[in-house]
């Protein structure tokens, strides 16, 4: 679970934005006492939307255990802002 400041960090965005993605229902937070916190998994659906990964010839979608290809390109931007 993430903070609206650390969810901005991460996706490089302002605070603001990040509240009004709450507000919009576009990024689902609960309020833990004031704060409100944003699931990891919720955050990596922004950072997909954010940096679109291109498109995968179909062999490449898959790992060969059948998961998903993770998103490369949102995860090369993590390593960029130290995270």
């Amino acid at each position: 679970m993430l903070t609206i400041a650390a969810t901005a960090s991460r996706v490089g965005r302002s605070p603001a934005t990040v509240r009004r993605w709450i507000r919009e229902g576009r990024v689902r937070a609960q309020r833990v006492g004031t704060t409100q916190l944003i699931e990891d998994a919720d955050v990596r659906a922004i950072e997909d939307e954010l940096h679109p990964m291109a498109e995968l010839p179909d062999e490449w979608k898959t790992g060969d255990d059948g998961s998903l290809a993770p998103n490369w390109i949102a995860a090369l931007h993590r390593t960029r802002i130290g995270r």
